[in-house]
């Protein structure tokens, strides 16, 4: 069983910064892409950045610049540097990791629970 745990969320101030932080665990195999979705109020998930396994990384235009993210294969994690937050960043925060587990087959797609994040003043 895998489980993807996210934590760093909070209350935070326009221009403040926050990190977010996703650690990976289980009968894990083997790591691919791994990423980092939003979902703010009355709107559908959407992705923030991906990074792979390899360290290639895509950006929704609108977080370039503000938004980092980086991952440590050694720890199964994945992190999100947020600076410059803006209240429409408000969201629950997702991440996302696709995982082959021990004993070989497919790769599968995992959710943690979320992060809440708001920017506010």
């Amino acid at each position: 069983q895998v489980q993807l745990v996210e934590s760093g969320g909070g209350l935070v101030q326009p221009g403040g910064s926050l990190r977010l932080s996703c650690a990976a665990s289980g009968s894990i195999f083997s790591i691919n892409h791994m990423g980092w979705y939003r979902q703010g109020p009355a709107k559908q998930r959407e992705s923030v950045a991906t990074i792979s396994r390899e360290g290639n990384i895509k950006y929704q235009d609108p977080d370039k610049g503000r938004f980092t993210i980086s991952r440590d294969n050694d720890k199964n994690t994945v992190y999100l540097q947020m600076n410059s937050l803006k209240p429409e960043d408000t969201a629950v925060y997702y991440c996302n990791a696709h995982i082959r587990v021990t004993g070989g087959g497919d790769e599968y797609t995992y959710w943690g629970q979320g992060t809440q994040v708001t920017v506010s003043s």
